[in-house]
């Protein structure tokens, strides 16, 4: 395994990601949103892409003779293939799939959402992060998720004027 495809192709990701915002989304629009985003990153760097792929880990009894599945997977001619889940809760699962895929050969990526910190995964499962804030809608719709551009504007000038002063006529006449 080449650990620096791994942290280019998951840096490359994060970057992709990281310019991603919405507003006032439910948790199934917001991973949807999530899934989308890896598809349109893989088909961006010219690779075939793929939903649901199968995952070469089987689904528990009584399904064991099915394959679990994957949100994403990339194919690429120059490098090992790519395999990313989209998740907003730490599951033990989703950690053991991608450490199978990763023995596997493929490049596995975990993209976790939240509000909270992220617990890093085992090696070499590689994380890219999407932090998001919430809030309880209103009427019943539950808890809505959003994510703004970040700001690295730094303060405004502050202006040397005196306000003391009790009229300002150039403002108000």
């Amino acid at each position: 395994m080449n650990v620096a495809d791994d942290e280019q192709v998951a840096a490359s990701l994060a970057g992709w990601i990281r310019e991603l915002t919405f507003v006032d989304r439910a948790e199934d629009e917001v991973t949807a949103l999530l899934v989308d985003a890896a598809v349109a990153w893989g088909t961006g760097q010219g690779w075939r892409v793929y939903r649901r792929a199968p995952s070469v880990v089987s689904l528990p009894p009584p399904y064991e003779h099915r394959r679990s599945s994957l949100d994403v997977a990339c194919a690429r001619a120059g490098g090992a293939p790519i395999v990313i889940e989209v998740d907003r809760s730490h599951r033990r699962r989703t950690v053991d799939k991608l450490v199978a895929e990763s023995e596997a050969g493929r490049i596995a990526i975990w993209v976790r959402w939240g509000t909270g910190t992220f617990e890093p995964p085992a090696a070499p499962v590689r994380m890219v992060t999407c932090p998001v804030t919430s809030r309880r809608g209103l009427g019943g719709q539950g808890t809505l998720y959003s994510r703004l551009p970040a700001s690295d504007r730094p303060a405004p000038q502050h202006t040397a004027v005196d306000i003391s002063v009790d009229r300002q006529g150039d403002l108000f006449d």
